[in-house]
């Protein structure tokens, strides 16, 4: 049985979207289904590209966040 990897887009959709309305690390950790290293790597890509940011200790997806996770999810179909 062959594993499916995930894209560098799907990722990113998926944490944006745990990050909607707020979440902590672990949070986004849990529901993306990642490892804390490779998290942490794409919140500072994401945090760069200004999709999502970080407030005390949690990370809120923002506007462009927003829209580029709602044409991910169209281009995932």
């Amino acid at each position: 049985m062959a594993i499916k990897r995930r894209s560098r887009i799907d990722i990113s959709a998926e944490i944006l979207d745990a990050a909607m309305s707020g979440a902590n690390k672990t949070q986004i950790v849990y529901n993306a289904n990642l490892n804390f290293s490779i998290a942490k790597k794409y919140l500072e890509m994401l945090e760069k590209k200004e999709l999502i940011r970080k407030e005390g200790d949690q990370y809120v997806t923002t506007e462009k966040g927003k829209t580029f996770h709602d044409l991910a999810m169209i281009l995932k179909l």
